[in-house]
């Protein structure tokens, strides 16, 4: 028995469907809350080639939601651990694990060998960069995101005729002003729900089944279990601002771009640290786990505005908390009184810093 049969005897599907499917090749960008359910329904449905793309580790907290992922896998790589975990299961796919975040110096690399790219990412500036390279690229792209109780669907790039990410959003909003999921919780079955309607519109691009969300974006409410799509049209003005090719793509500070401040992550932050800088832990006082760090100052974010002269002698200020979106306010507030410092948000706050090793200083 053919385990695609299910699929076969489909009306509208069949075997022409199921080997369009077999000779597809797809780039997953997250293999997060939405890249779980995303991933286990393409290698279900049978893709040939699956590529999964994340730099991140498994956590904890990812288990409620990351459901490809158990207590075993904490402290691996996701992108590792997703490949690992699927290979048990399917013979018959073609795997790629990159444990690396997209950047402008790999996307076009990472994205060309592919029919169809999928982002499952949970910031602005990954979905501008990818979305950006899909269109140098000319490669559909399936979008989705989650924000509270709320989550969204669309299809960018289908055609000269298809809308972008950026017709959706033309102004970049601030990562600082919009939190992820990591700030304002999530409860594990939405992502679920919107990675599973991402994939059902990647199998239908692949195979060429059904209507897709084309110039459409759906939104799905968990609370009233209600649906509703909103039509979409091309923004002219908005894909003006939009890199034109690859050298113009290579210049841009997405982050930046979006958030208005710079982020290092904590090695960078670390191999900069010297005379002049500072160390600034703007959690409140009772949030674990600590740093025990003798360049540490904290300065909780609640108090910031009234003890900026805390700061009025460094040169270079190190902002972070603990996902990386309380820093990012810190650093913006800090620059709109001290314009000369060099300030900075570290990526993903205490959560990303794995091990104390470094932290005994």
């Amino acid at each position: 028995m053919n385990r695609f049969e299910r699929q076969i005897i489909l009306p509208g599907f069949g075997t022409e469907g199921q080997e369009k499917l077999r000779n597809s090749s797809v780039a997953v960008i997250g293999a997060g809350g939405l890249g779980s359910p995303i991933l286990l329904y393409l290698a279900a449905a049978g893709v040939g080639k699956i590529t999964v793309v994340d730099g991140d580790e498994v956590g904890l907290s990812n288990l409620n939601r990351q459901v490809i992922f158990g207590e075993k896998d904490l402290g691996k790589k996701k992108a590792e651990a997703a490949v690992e975990y699927f290979k048990s299961k399917y013979s018959d796919i073609e795997w790629t694990a990159i444990s690396e975040f997209i950047s402008t110096d790999n996307a076009k690399e990472i994205l060309s060998p592919h029919h169809l790219v999928i982002d499952g990412s949970d910031n602005f500036p990954t979905r501008y960069l990818v979305n950006d390279a899909c269109v140098l690229l000319k490669k559909p792209l399936v979008f989705g995101a989650i924000y509270q109780h709320e989550g969204q669907v669309s299809v960018f790039n289908l055609n000269r005729n298809s809308c972008q990410y950026r017709d959706l959003f033309p102004d970049m909003p601030s990562a600082a002003e919009i939190p992820n999921c990591s700030e304002t919780g999530v409860l594990g079955v939405l992502p679920g729900i919107i990675g599973n309607l991402m994939a059902l519109e990647a199998i239908k691009v692949l195979s060429g089944l059904g209507e897709i969300l084309e110039n459409r974006v759906l939104y799905f409410n968990s609370l009233t279990s209600e649906t509703y799509d909103l039509q979409i049209s091309p923004s002219f003005k908005a894909r003006a601002a939009a890199p034109a090719d690859w050298e113009s793509l290579q210049a841009i500070n997405y982050e930046l771009a979006c958030e208005g401040i710079e982020t290092l992550d904590w090695d960078d932050a670390f191999r900069r640290a010297g005379h002049g800088t500072m160390l600034v832990d703007v959690r409140e006082l009772e949030e674990e786990p600590p740093l025990v760090c003798s360049a540490l100052t904290k300065i909780p974010m609640s108090v910031l505005p009234q003890q900026l002269e805390k700061l009025e002698d460094a040169e270079s200020i190190f902002f972070f908390c603990q996902t990386g979106i309380r820093s990012q306010k810190a650093a913006l507030l800090i620059k709109s009184h001290f314009p000369d410092k060099a300030t900075y948000s570290i990526k993903g706050g205490i959560s990303a810093l794995k091990t104390n090793s470094r932290s005994n200083g």
